[in-house]
């Protein structure tokens, strides 16, 4: 149970015994090291004294806590702050952030707990009686410091901070003292019996790291507590530092395996909960989502009663925990302070943050491979049952669970403190492990649309067990491939009683806050066994139905990310700030000013006319990316631009888009010229060069996100109108991660119909594609012009071209070659026949016969066969004379010939 959230430290090793070596040798990579003393604080002036306390109320022998006192400047009285440590840790720990707070105008005051550090007495897990009272005689100490600020005599202005162990401190502290004014618990317990006993079952893991750690003087990672008594004798074996009623109480319940009254009533004794009704101070509440030893439910309650003591409460769920991940140090640090400036100082202008944030993924920075995260923040907590919540429905029969004997092998959720594999929960990874015919599992259909899950969701099962039984409820994110991700690695341990006929449970899932994807499906399973509980030993069949075929899941709508919260270097978002604001000092004071005409009211009904459109490269005055080109394109047409690699199609794309400007021409969409941010390319779609998309979202987000930037009122998107044109079906609701080439290229096509603008251009829209792909974005382009609207597509495939496009432009070095229509072009394809001859290309002498025919205007050969074009005879009368002249004739089709046709404008041009 290690508060302090040591970061991994290799080399260290358990010196524990026996077993317990090994087992926390597995988690050790959850440590962070103690923070380190800060160098050079001239202006920090620390003292440090070994206090002597009574060891118990009324008692004449007394323990030695041992507490380091900083102040900064010579700015008279100012608030006290005291900071508790973790479990396992001491003063030590605390050093960098107490010199931090003094400099920023507190006295502040550390001290190591009894039995931590160089503090004598025994641990008594913050036993009122003991712990607290030496937190109380600690308030004395500061009321009589000439740094520290009065409300009242013997009354000093004073809050409480800490992580854990520390945060359960801060928390008694302002149950039991009314002198505490403000307090800010970090990852804590309201209620340990709860925290350890889940309804009624045992935590063995996280209670054994806890309990072994008091016991032999090791903090969580290997650090040996300094000062601390090691085991005496053979009546201290296993207990150490720790008061013998509780050790006695640890070692009943884990040889049992199962928590007594006697072990609950003792636990709930020495928690706040025991207190949260005389809590009733400004308390600003941080829990961890990647929490096994103390998850949200702790917050949730906390919140709810201190609230509802009149006091200011703030909820901030933080993306690390006891099992690792981002602790959010920085920031942590920064809002507690923030804090005690308004409830301390009585600072108004001091920004105490949201009522509710909560720290989510934003994806993995590919620079160090560490998960961005990005704060969501709402206007009230939402609680575990969220402001609103969804039906999700489940399906599947009743099935049998079988708990082996022994409880073993067990299934596996995760591993307690070991934050290098939770960690890998944040990009797919971890470890979780169901063993066949252990789990029952109910699914869901794939989502339709995302769902943010936000609080601890809701099922009714029917189960059918002998008494004591123990089940374990978890749900699954499952993807479109059958991977499945635990959230969070949590679960809902339940043991249940009176089940022997059969009995109705209502459970409530592990919470936490994750979006489950479009695609993806819930899955609830519920286990027999897991590693970090304990479970019956006995062999046992369970059986387990849904009673309601659903899975009730809270959200928190009002709940938004902050586009601005990240964690990503400064950098990141300041360079590309700056270089718009540079852009935009070029834009008001660059030199021309380029003023446009205007409209032209007998073109409104044309989509586009370019009329001498004139690009030269950059410095030079007589080579030509485009030169005096002009064409016209009207409603209806489907337009494919042509032209060799160089020919100028792109620039000319890019020019009518407005995205470059022209050296001379004019360019005219619906009447309007078109100039960079021209209100009339609000009627024009794009894709050229290459689609872009997010890939971790679904394509429905990716185009809603699109639109949004577009700045038009969403119902002006069309959204569903693109999307049938398109033809991306239930695919537009799955991440874009999952699409093959294809489905990219159409979500392409989607995003630039949306709003089904008159005029879209597409360039080389069918890269990458197979030719049953290819032959479905032909169709998609004659839906799209269909009902009056324009396509302009520019491609490399001539055939496409030729049977989708009714019209041509034809480019080569940056002029026009020729315009019109396709037939125009090409000629009347209905007189050109292709003929595949069997064994390959005719001879010479064949060839001149056939060309010899009557009716017969020209025959060339191919590598398949001829070329023939008719002038006067039927394709039946020519097949006839080719019989005849016993050519083993094996295909005959029309040929439209745009290859041919282009070939010869490309050369005629050169």
């Amino acid at each position: 149970m290690d508060i302090r959230m040591r970061r991994r430290m290799p080399g260290f090793r358990w010196r524990l015994a026996a077993g317990a070596a090994a087992l926390a040798a597995l988690v050790g990579t959850a440590a962070v090291p103690p923070a380190q003393a800060a160098d050079g604080d001239p202006g920090v002036n620390v003292e440090s004294r070994r206090l002597a306390l009574p060891q118990s109320p009324g008692s004449d022998d007394r323990v030695r806590i041992d507490t380091s006192y900083y102040t900064a400047g010579d700015t008279g009285r100012r608030p006290a702050v005291l900071l508790g440590h973790g479990f396992g840790g001491s003063k030590k720990d605390l050093d960098t952030e107490a010199r931090r707070l003094a400099q920023h105008g507190y006295a502040v005051l550390t001290w190591s707990a009894r039995g931590f550090g160089r503090s004598t007495g025994k641990i008594g897990i913050n036993d009122p009686h003991n712990e607290g009272n030496d937190v109380r005689r600690l308030i004395d100490w500061l009321a009589r410091q000439p740094e520290v600020q009065l409300d009242h005599r013997g009354d000093p202005r004073v809050g409480v901070t800490g992580a854990s162990y520390g945060g359960a401190a801060s928390l008694l502290a302002a149950g039991y003292d009314d002198r505490v004014d403000a307090i800010a618990p970090q990852n804590t317990y309201w209620n340990l019996a709860d925290a350890l006993f889940p309804n009624g079952v045992f935590k063995k893991m996280w209670a054994g790291f806890f309990f072994t750690t008091g016991s032999f003087g090791t903090a969580l990672g290997g650090n040996t507590a300094a000062g601390a008594p090691a085991p005496s004798s053979r009546t201290d074996t296993g207990c150490g530092r720790f008061e013998k009623p509780l050790c006695a109480m640890y070692q009943r319940v884990a040889s049992s395996g199962k928590p007594d009254d006697e072990a609950r009533r003792m636990l709930e004794a020495r928690s706040p909960s025991a207190v949260g009704d005389r809590i009733d101070v400004p308390t600003l509440i941080f829990q961890g989502q990647s929490d096994s030893l103390f998850p949200l439910s702790n917050a949730d309650a906390m919140a709810k009663k201190i609230k509802s003591n009149g006091a200011p409460v703030s909820v901030d769920w933080l993306a690390g925990g006891h099992d690792g991940g981002d602790q959010e140090t920085d920031r942590v640090r920064a809002r507690v302070t923030h804090w005690f400036d308004r409830y301390l100082k009585g600072d108004r202008t001091a920004d105490t943050g949201p009522p509710f944030r909560v720290s989510r993924s934003g994806g993995v920075d590919t620079t160090d491979g560490r998960a961005r995260l990005r704060g969501a923040t709402g206007s009230r907590y939402p609680g575990l049952d969220g402001t609103a919540t969804r039906t999700i429905p489940l399906t599947g029969r009743e099935q049998h669970v079988e708990n082996p004997a022994g409880a073993t092998p067990p299934a596996i959720s995760g591993m307690p403190g070991a934050g290098g594999f939770d960690r890998l929960a944040a990009i797919g990874g971890g470890v979780a492990v169901d063993y066949p015919g252990q789990t029952a599992t109910f699914q869901s259909r794939p989502l339709k649309q995302a769902v943010r899950l936000t609080g601890s969701p809701a099922a009714r099962v029917h189960v059918k067990a002998p008494d004591g039984a123990v089940l374990f409820a978890k749900v699954y994110d499952v993807g479109p491939n059958g991977q499945q991700l635990l959230p969070s690695h949590l679960v809902t341990p339940v043991r249940i009683s009176g089940a022997e006929q059969g009995r109705t449970l209502e459970l409530r899932l592990p919470p936490v806050d994750h979006e489950f994807a479009a695609g993806h499906r819930m899955r609830l399973a519920l286990a027999a066994t897991d590693l970090a509980y304990s479970s019956p030993a006995e062999p046992a069949t369970y059986s387990v139905s849904l009673d309601r075929p659903a899975l009730t899941v809270p959200t928190a709508p009002g709940v938004r990310t902050d586009p601005a919260s990240s964690s990503l270097p400064w950098w990141v978002w300041g360079l590309p700030a700056g270089g718009a604001l540079v852009a935009a000092g070029i834009l008001l004071t660059g030199r021309r000013r380029i003023t446009a005409p205007g409209a032209d009211p007998g073109l409104a009904d044309v989509p586009l006319v370019i009329d001498g459109l004139t690009k030269r490269y950059a410095r030079s005055e007589d080579r030509y990316a485009v030169q005096d080109l002009s064409f016209r394109v009207e409603r209806g047409q489907v337009l494919g631009l042509l032209g060799p690699n160089g020919a100028g199609k792109t620039t000319t794309l890019r020019m009518l888009m407005g995205l470059i400007r022209p050296d001379g021409g004019d360019i005219r969409v619906f009447g309007h010229p078109v100039v960079p941010g021209a209100p009339v390319l609000s009627r024009v779609g794009a894709f050229v060069e290459g689609a872009g998309s997010l890939p971790h979202l679904t394509g429905r987000a990716n185009l809603d996100l699109y639109w949004k930037a577009t700045g038009r009122p969403a119902a002006d998107a069309r959204v569903e109108e693109a999307l049938e044109i398109a033809g991306l079906g239930d695919a537009v609701d799955r991440p874009v991660r999952t699409y093959s080439q294809g489905m990219r290229q159409r979500l392409a096509i989607a995003q630039a119909m949306l709003g089904l603008p008159d005029l879209l251009i597409l360039d080389e829209p069918t890269n990458g594609l197979d030719p049953s792909q290819i032959r479905e974005m032909r169709e998609v382009l004659v839906r799209y012009a269909a009902d009056g609207r324009t396509v302009i597509v520019s491609s490399h495939l001539l055939a496409e071209v030729e049977q989708c496009c009714t019209h041509l432009v034809v480019m080569d070095r940056g002029r026009l070659v020729t315009a019109g229509p396709v037939t125009d072009i090409t000629g009347d394809g209905g007189d050109t026949l292709a003929v595949g001859v069997a064994g390959g290309p005719p001879s010479q002498v064949v060839l001149d016969k056939v060309a010899a025919l009557p009716g017969v205007a020209s025959a060339d050969v191919t590598e398949t066969g001829m070329l023939v074009r008719l002038d006067g005879v039927s394709a039946h009368a020519f097949l006839a004379e080719l019989v005849r002249l016993e050519i083993p004739v094996d295909r005959l089709g029309t040929e439209h010939r745009l290859e041919h046709a282009f070939l010869t404008l490309i050369g005629g041009s050169a």
